[in-house]
């Protein structure tokens, strides 16, 4: 019995996870980022549960750019680790918000998941079907 697993199909994968989530979180920052300083100051207003309650219109601002930003920088694999820390964070603030406000499970699991996906995402790496590997003419794992 042969148990070695050669992982063929491990960058077609990662290019659809990547390109599947990305677009997703676009669709998702985008309203954010076109909804202006008082989406932003609301948005950025759970900041306050973790001792940074100032400049919540900035931190609002921040979010949006880094679903939106993000998920197009996670979709074409560009600065991949980065963007992946980014979108890390602001689902982990996510969950803080969901948590806090008593949404329950079903409030803050779909944040809490991402933030794990991106986690692990972090780890593997952005694949060989990704700009990152293009301009540093090797191959990304």
């Amino acid at each position: 019995m042969n148990l070695t697993n050669r992982y063929r199909f491990h960058d077609l994968g990662l290019l659809l996870l990547r390109v599947g989530l990305g677009v997703m979180f676009m669709v998702h920052g985008f309203p954010k980022l076109a909804g202006g300083p008082e989406a932003w100051a609301g948005l950025g207003g759970v900041m306050g549960k973790v001792g940074l309650g100032f400049a919540p219109t900035f931190w609002g601002f921040m979010a949006a750019i880094a679903e939106f930003g993000g998920g197009l920088l996670l979709a074409v694999g560009l600065w991949f680790r980065a963007a992946c820390v980014v979108l890390l964070l602001t689902m982990v603030m996510a969950t803080v918000m969901h948590v806090s406000k008593g949404d329950g499970f079903g409030g803050y699991s779909h944040a809490l998941e991402s933030a794990f996906v991106f986690l692990g995402l972090l780890f593997a790496g952005p694949g060989k079907y990704s700009l990152d590997a293009r301009l540093s003419g090797n191959r990304l794992r």
